[in-house]
């Protein structure tokens, strides 16, 4: 397993070991006394969604004292996932990192609480997998506009497949984030 940190702080990117012969590969996708080398973190709740491509869930997030930690990776097909930082006291608050995640690459993203996270789907029948810090909760979750203008992300597309809780996400000028 690697590790690379990314231009925002505490923001990881992991690539697994992969073993490949003729019958197909073998990777350690989770490995809780290796991750407890550089994190010290539990994680509670696993999650999966299947996704068609142009689809994009986000950006989401728990507020405190709910707030989850992610660690995601795509299982099949490709995905352009994207953390914001929420965390008011960073140097890189609002600003946000874009990464390809792959079934072709295999790598995953540690986002720490104070994120939030999206993604577009770049490939039909997609299955995006992550763990969480901590459980779902309905009350604490929350969300910002996927195409807001302050946020400047550039997704790569326009008119992406968008659930209508995304359609009605806050602006982040209008948000006073809870981190």
């Amino acid at each position: 397993m690697q590790v690379e940190k990314t231009y925002i702080e505490d923001l990881l990117i992991i690539s697994p070991s992969v073993f490949t012969d003729n019958r197909g590969y073998f990777l350690e996708s989770y490995n809780k006394n290796k991750l407890a080398t550089i994190l010290n973190i539990e994680f509670v709740q696993d999650n999966e969604s299947l996704s068609q491509k142009n689809v994009l869930r986000g950006l989401h997030f728990q507020k405190p004292p709910y707030s989850q930690g992610k660690l995601v990776r795509v299982i099949t097909g490709s995905v352009l996932d994207i953390s914001v930082d929420l965390r008011k006291k960073s140097p890189t608050y609002g600003k946000h990192f874009k990464y390809i995640l792959s079934s072709d690459n295999k790598n995953q993203i540690y986002i720490p609480e104070g994120f939030a996270h999206g993604f577009l789907v770049l490939e039909n029948n997609t299955i995006f997998s992550y763990k969480c810090t901590d459980y779902y909760n309905k009350e604490s979750e929350d969300s910002l506009l996927w195409s807001d203008p302050t946020l400047n992300i550039n997704w790569n597309i326009e008119n992406p497949i968008i659930s209508e809780k995304d359609q009605n996400a806050k602006y982040f000028d209008n948000f006073n984030s809870p981190f």
